[in-house]
C-alpha cells in the first residue's frame, strides 16, 4: 500500500492503538502514566527556570535599586604626608565632573564607616553611609521601598535605618540609636578614644535584600563629616547611571572624570561572585531537570515496547494487506510523539498556573508546616520570587518535544521491522 506519509489512516491507527484498554491489547494505563510523568517533569522545568529567574531579577533590581552603580574613588597619594589617606577633598568638584558624564544620572559624594550600634542590651554592627538628603531621594529601594514607617523629609533630623537593624534592636521611628566608632576622639596619649554619639530614628525601610536592611545606617552628609573626623573630605563618589548593564561602556569617561587618581568600582565587581554562582546554578538546575524529562521520556519507550508486542497480530495484518514499513513506523511513531506533545502541553499548563500562584501555594506549604520556610538571612531576600520568562518555556517545550520524538524512533523503528509471517505464527 502506497500512501503519502502521515496519511489520515495512520492517525487513526495510532490513535486507536494509543486509546486501547489492556483486553483488546493495548496499553492505556501505561499510556497515561506517560503522560503524567511528562507533564510533571515538563512543569518542575518551567517552574525552576521561573523561580532562578526570578531571584536573579530580584537580586540585580535590589542591588541596582539600594547601592550605587559606580564607586569612583582615589589611590594612595604616596608622595604626600600621609599616604593611606585617599579622601577626596575637591569632592564637590569631582561629583560635578561625573555628573556631566553621559549617561550618569546621579553622582553623590558620600563619607562610609562602620560602627557598632547600640540600643539598651542590644548591639548590632552596621554600616553608616553619609549622604545628602537630595542624594538620598535618588536612590530606589530607599525612597520608594517594599516597606516604610516615618518620612524620608525628617532625615536632616536624625538617621535612616534598615527595617533588620530597627527589628534586632528593637527601636521605631522617635527612638534614639546609639552609634560606636572605635576611630574617635585623639587623647593626648597618642591614642584613640572610641566616639559616642546617640542620633534619632527619623525614618525605617525595607530594601528588600536582608543583607542591607539588616546593616544599612544613613546619615546626614555634614554630621557623617564630623562623626567620622572627615572635616571637608568625602571618601567615595556614587554613581548612577541610565544602563547599568553595560556598565562598562562608561569606565573610561568616569576614569577621566574623576582625575589622575581615580580609581572604580562597579556593581557587577562588587556582586560577581552571587552572579556567577546563579549563572553556574542555572546550567546545573537545567541539566539536571533535562535528565528528569529525559527519564519521563523513557516511559514511552516502554508502552511502545508493549504495544508492539500486544500488536504483534495486527502489525503482521497490516503488513500483509499492504501496508509498508514506513507507514508501520510512522504508526507508532505517532501513538509516542502523541504522548509526548500532550504530555508537554499539560506541563506547560500545570507549570504556568503554578509560577502564576506560586506565592499562594508557599504560603500553604509555610502554613502546614508550621512556618519559617524562608529564611531571609539565608537567602537573602524575603519572598520566592519567580518571573515566568517566554524564552524559558519554548525551551521547556522544545526539549520535551525533542526526547519524546527520539526516543520514541527506536521502539517505532523496531516494530516496522517486525517480520509479518513471524508476527503471524506466534499470534
Amino acid at each position: 500500500m502506497s500512501a503519502r506519509p502521515f496519511a489520515p489512516f495512520e492517525f487513526m491507527i495510532a490513535w486507536r492503538y494509543a486509546n486501547a484498554s489492556r483486553e483488546e491489547g493495548g496499553v492505556s494505563a501505561m499510556t497515561w502514566l506517560s503522560i503524567i510523568g511528562i507533564a510533571l517533569a515538563v512543569a518542575a522545568l518551567i517552574i525552576t527556570l521561573a523561580v532562578r529567574s526570578g531571584f536573579r531579577s530580584e537580586l540585580v533590581d535590589t542591588i541596582l535599586g539600594a547601592n550605587a552603580h559606580v564607586t569612583v574613588y582615589q589611590a594612595a597619594d604616596f608622595a604626600a604626608a600621609n599616604p593611606n589617606d585617599r579622601t577626596i577633598a575637591d569632592y564637590e568638584a569631582m561629583a560635578a565632573r561625573i555628573a556631566a558624564v553621559p549617561g550618569v544620572v546621579r553622582a553623590a559624594p558620600l563619607v562610609r564607616g562602620q560602627v557598632m550600634a547600640n540600643n539598651g542590651n542590644q548591639n548590632s554592627g552596621v554600616e553608616v553611609f553619609g549622604i545628602s538628603a537630595s542624594d538620598l531621594a535618588g536612590v530606589p529601594r530607599v525612597a520608594q521601598p517594599i516597606e516604610a514607617l516615618g518620612s524620608l523629609e525628617d532625615f536632616e533630623d536624625g538617621v535612616a535605618i534598615g527595617f533588620e537593624v530597627a527589628r534586632e534592636l528593637g527601636l521605631s521611628v522617635g527612638d534614639r540609636i546609639k552609634l560606636i566608632s572605635p576611630n574617635g576622639i585623639p587623647t593626648p596619649f597618642g591614642g584613640t578614644s572610641p566616639r559616642v554619639k546617640s542620633f534619632t530614628v527619623t525614618y525605617i525601610f525595607r530594601a528588600g535584600l536582608h543583607v542591607i536592611d539588616r546593616t544599612r545606617v544613613y546619615m546626614p552628609f555634614e554630621e557623617a563629616q564630623l562623626y567620622f573626623n572627615r572635616d571637608g573630605v568625602a571618601d567615595e563618589i556614587e554613581v548612577m547611571v541610565e544602563d547599568p548593564d553595560d556598565i562598562a561602556e562608561y569606565s573610561s569617561d568616569l576614569l577621566n572624570a574623576g582625575g589622575a587618581r581615580a580609581l572604580i568600582w562597579t556593581w557587577q565587581d562588587a556582586s560577581a561572585s552571587a552572579l556567577r554562582a546563579l549563572t553556574i546554578e542555572d546550567n546545573v538546575m537545567f541539566i539536571i531537570l533535562s535528565i528528569l524529562v529525559l527519564l519521563a521520556s523513557m516511559n514511552i519507550v516502554s508502552g511502545i515496547i508493549m504495544l508492539v508486542k500486544n500488536k504483534g497480530a495486527d502489525i503482521g495484518i497490516l503488513r500483509t494487506i499492504g501496508l509498508s514499513q514506513g507507514a508501520v513506523m510512522r504508526v507508532f511513531f505517532i501513538c509516542g510523539a502523541g504522548i509526548g506533545i500532550v504530555g508537554t502541553i499539560a506541563g506547560v499548563i500545570i507549570g504556568i498556573l503554578f509560577v502564576i500562584f506560586i506565592q499562594d501555594i508557599f504560603s500553604l506549604v509555610n502554613y502546614v508546616s508550621g512556618g519559617g520556610v524562608w529564611d531571609p538571612s539565608i537567602r537573602g531576600i524575603y519572598e520566592l520570587p519567580a518571573e515566568l520568562r517566554a524564552f524559558d518555556v519554548v525551551r521547556s517545550v522544545m526539549l520535551s518535544l525533542f526526547l519524546s520524538f527520539t526516543v520514541t524512533i527506536f521502539p517505532a523503528r523496531a516494530a516496522a521491522r517486525l517480520n509479518p509471517v513471524e508476527a503471524l505464527r506466534y499470534a
